[in-house]
């Protein structure tokens, strides 16, 4: 995909001074960030070892809780143990889609069609573990988000990591854990301005100009790109201004819709080739545990398909607690039990969706990308192989495409403004006029977005955003004995009935007991 800039000279040149600043660093960064670690013939960023083992240990020391507590998920979701007295700005569910809306993108799309490329259709089920044991590690760091929160005399909520890690670093003292906490801080307000705000927008202009006839379409010219740049930026502006409140009310529409009509065209797809299904199967089993040909041989399809669903779906980041400590509850780790179903919904269900049309179609362009990779002549663009996929049957397929990338992208655009603000605040501190100057510097960017593409900032953002991860989990990892004695109280309480006098209305309660 080429920049407006590339058609504009002055654009050209200035795209090229910063990324040329930016490109030593944002190097030396990554290498930093993503220091590999190497078994065998495979080389993979120690950060996705740090977030996979993470998920293993989490997993084990709760008891296998995102498996147990799946009816308990479903309950709260619906509110069953909720009340509007519930101190907080958004009912559960509305603080899931915000969260979703974060993590469900261009990845999903994308990022699934590199992995199906780099490891194969096996590459499917290591993906769909990975997912499975992530949505313990949303179930800890969301139940601390809500726990440590903070509910402002105006009804406003500061949580998430922001307010979890200075209490989980205090044993090494004030200084370092402000320090630590500052590093989190400074990582998703970076990310959040660029690769959450400017590359979302940059891919939706892209989609946009490319169904509506490319350079040469009415979206070609770099006025065009300007004006879409003003226009998705009020779209913007018209969510953000309203707070968690307006976001959450918007997302608890937008992410249902975008996913049913996503999942509804791989349907289409698996259905029309239904005989093709289970040798799809067979092949994803195989090429899991058998891999032919592929660099690394089962390790390199574990780590590729790991490595996909941790990029996918953002557990043990920090970023979804953000969303999920602004819930009207009064039982902190009730969130954390709802925060188990966006690895389920992002990874085990989108991600899987995508990578079963790409299998189940047998696109040509599969095989094609593949044999690229092992040429070691790069890998090929995740995006074309999720179009050919669905162009065997729908051959109209690249609407459909734009529509879902600009849903998707929105989506993220209105939650990582959130999170950008929520790391502003601990930066710079709460008041009117900062939060406006905040959302006028992320819609500002938003417009810069679709006009360039600043490749090494948005590579520097990438970097910051998994520090985050090192962060994170360090804090989480001190304070597990606090979030497991949450759980085994809200458990005991739900199994005697206690939870039905924490807030349901007295009507509801009798239907709620049956």
């Amino acid at each position: 995909m080429s920049s407006v800039a590339d058609q504009v000279g002055w654009l050209a040149a200035i795209e090229d001074a910063i990324d040329a600043v930016f490109e030593p660093v944002a190097t030396w960064f990554a290498a930093i960030v993503f220091v590999p670690i190497t078994i065998g013939e495979v080389s993979f960023p120690v950060v996705v070892a740090w977030l996979i083992a993470a998920a293993v240990i989490f997993t084990i020391y709760f008891g296998f809780i995102q498996f147990r507590g799946l009816k308990v998920s479903y309950e709260v979701i619906r509110g069953r143990y909720s009340s509007k007295d519930d101190p907080g700005e958004v009912p559960h569910f509305q603080a899931l889609t915000s969260a979703l809306s974060g993590t469900v993108g261009l990845g999903n799309i994308a990022g699934v069609g590199a992995a199906m490329a780099l490891g194969g259709p096996g590459a499917t089920f290591w993906m769909i573990l990975a997912g499975l044991l992530g949505m313990c590690t949303k179930f800890a760091e969301c139940t601390l988000g809500v726990k440590y929160r903070e509910v402002h005399p105006d009804g406003t909520v500061s949580g998430g990591p922001f307010k979890y890690l200075p209490v989980a670093f205090k044993k090494f003292g004030k200084w370092p854990a402000k320090i630590l906490t500052g590093i989190f801080a400074v990582a998703i307000l970076i990310f959040g301005v660029a690769g959450g705000n400017m590359f979302q927008a940059n891919q939706t202009f892209a989609q946009a100009q490319e169904v509506t006839g490319g350079a040469d379409g009415f979206l070609g010219s770099p006025g065009a790109a300007l004006i879409f740049g003003i226009i998705l930026a009020a779209l913007v502006g018209a969510v953000i201004l309203g707070g968690i409140k307006s976001i959450g009310a918007t997302t608890s529409r937008l992410v249902p819709a975008m996913g049913i009509i996503y999942v509804l065209a791989c349907l289409f797809v698996i259905i029309v080739n239904i005989g093709q299904v289970p040798a799809a199967f067979g092949a994803i089993i195989e090429g899991a545990f058998n891999p032919q040909g592929l660099a690394g041989g089962i390790v390199g399809v574990m780590i590729v398909g790991f490595q996909r669903a941790a990029f996918s779906n953002e557990a043990g980041l920090g970023s979804a607690p953000i969303a999920h400590s602004a819930v009207k509850t009064r039982r902190p780790v009730s969130e954390g039990f709802v925060a188990m179903f966006e690895p389920l919904v992002d990874t085990v269900v989108i991600c899987t969706m995508t990578a079963l049309t790409i299998v189940i179609a047998g696109a040509p362009s599969l095989q094609a990308g593949i044999d690229q990779v092992q040429a070691g002549e790069g890998t090929p663009d995740g995006v074309i192989l999720t179009s050919d996929a669905f162009a065997t049957v729908i051959d109209w397929f690249p609407i459909v495409l734009a529509v879902a990338v600009a849903l998707f992208a929105f989506s993220t655009l209105i939650t990582w403004s959130y999170y950008g603000l929520k790391a502003w605040e601990y930066l710079f501190g709460r008041g009117k006029t900062s939060e406006v100057l905040y959302k006028v510097i992320f819609l500002f960017f938003t417009v810069t977005g679709t006009v360039l593409t600043f490749g090494q900032v948005l590579s520097f953002a990438d970097s910051a955003l998994f520090v985050c991860a090192f962060v994170n989990l360090l804090g989480v990892y001190m304070l597990l004995p606090v979030i497991k004695r949450e759980m085994k109280e809200y458990l005991a309480d739900r199994k005697s009935g206690k939870l039905l006098d924490l807030g349901i209305e007295p009507e509801d309660r009798e239907a709620a007991t049956k």
